[in-house]
């Protein structure tokens, strides 16, 4: 009988929620502010790890602080989750940033009417 899904999906899953709960729980650096992690893609020979994160109530200059700290905090990230999961090797976390929320309200807000800025 074949598998369901693949290995790497199953590890993407367990990683996302792994991510999750330290980014909430053992990062501790307020500068982050709010951050939510909206998808993880693992490379088919589990070595990398593509991390889209979300951030809340920001600009494009705080973006890119913030990215820049999450690829700083990375090795630290990557051994906390280590710890969590049963894996002899934990993938690499590449961040990068998702601003599929940001442009979802734009474009609600350019349906109700309410904002005439992104018709230019």
């Amino acid at each position: 009988m074949a598998r369901e899904f693949a290995r790497n999906a199953r590890v993407s899953s367990q990683l996302h929620k792994e991510l999750a709960i330290v980014m909430q729980t053992v990062m501790k650096d307020p500068r982050l502010g709010f951050v939510t992690v909206s998808d993880v893609e693992v490379s088919r020979d589990l070595a990398i790890a593509k991390i889209y994160v979300s951030l809340f109530d920001t600009d494009a200059k705080e973006v890119a602080e913030k990215m820049a700290i999450l690829t700083d905090a990375a090795n630290y990230i990557r051994l906390e989750v280590g710890k969590r999961m049963k894996m002899r090797r934990v993938p690499h976390l590449k961040f990068f940033y998702d601003d599929a929320l940001e442009t979802g309200m734009r474009i609600s807000k350019l349906l109700d009417g309410n904002d005439t800025e992104g018709l230019e």
